[in-house]
């Protein structure tokens, strides 16, 4: 069991939970995940380790409410406990002193460039953060992204804050701009992540990617989490989750995570539905 220490709403359906997990935060490092079961039936999702505080035995995960796991952890509140929560999991971020990179984020994949903007600055890069979402209220960790780079490009699909268009074009601006980064990090939705990956190609732009597959056990077992790099196939949680972006086949990964979209929204409409008829939001 795990215990919940802190909650805090970051956007609507956005929630940030500081767990205490004190084995995880000695070991976690930039880029590292993990499986997370809510309740005794619920089943494990995995969640990036945003970042964590080894002296007080804490990690920070941040949760975007999708399905029915995903409300269940987003409506837990402080004090109560997770299940499980395993890690950490998957290989660490490749952080080396690149010169300049540039580290996007795109919705809530912001939350998980946040740890690895601050682990290549801290390895002395210049680091260029550009964060995106469909409108204002929606940009989470602005002000964590501002103090761990040199330069923040905020960007919204309505303009309702900072620049109006997508990632990419910001990350075009950059690179018409000021020149060739050394590096590239890019997380976010899948056509996304594909879209920056098509703007780094042509100009020889090393970035990777943090891909999201099916994922069960966390350790290599299963084989739901199969992707296609560089016509290879790859586990994502133990090869990855980072990939370069110019091998990954996306097409393959975006059809094969929409595999199982009926029943997961058939199972969130069940649960909704008797949690609004018993009041047991947990179940």
């Amino acid at each position: 069991m795990y215990h919940i220490i802190q909650t805090e709403t970051l956007a609507p359906t956005i929630t940030k939970l500081t767990v205490e997990a004190p084995l995880i935060a000695r070991k976690r490092k930039a880029g590292n995940f993990v499986i997370v079961r809510p309740t005794p039936t619920g089943e494990r999702i995995p969640l990036t380790i945003v970042d964590s505080d080894p002296d007080k035995g804490t990690i920070v995960i941040i949760v975007q409410a999708i399905g029915k796991t995903t409300h269940i952890i987003t409506e837990m509140v402080e004090g109560e406990y997770l299940m499980d929560v395993v890690g950490p999991l998957g290989e660490p971020t490749p952080v080396s002193d690149f010169g300049t990179v540039v580290c996007i984020g795109g919705g809530v994949g912001t939350a998980v460039i946040y740890p690895i903007a601050k682990a290549l600055k801290e390895a002395g890069n210049r680091v260029v953060s550009i964060i995106g979402a469909r409108n204002r209220e929606l940009v989470i960790l602005e002000d964590e992204m501002a103090a761990v780079s040199d330069e923040l490009i905020v960007t919204t699909d309505d303009g309702s804050h900072g620049k109006k268009g997508f990632v990419t074009d910001a990350l075009q601006e950059v690179i018409t701009g000021q020149g060739k980064p050394n590096a590239v990090y890019a997380i976010g939705p899948l056509p996304m992540m594909r879209a920056v990956a098509n703007v780094t190609r042509e100009p020889g732009i090393r970035t990777w990617v943090s891909l999201n597959p099916i994922m069960m056990d966390g350790t290599g077992m299963c084989g739901a989490c199969r992707v296609t790099v560089g016509n290879e196939m790859k586990f994502a949680c133990v090869d990855g989750p980072e990939f370069d972006a110019h091998e990954v086949n996306f097409d393959e990964l975006i059809a094969r995570n929409r595999t199982y979209a009926g029943p997961e929204q058939e199972a969130f409409s069940t649960w909704k539905n008797r949690t609004e008829t018993t009041d047991c939001k947990h179940l």
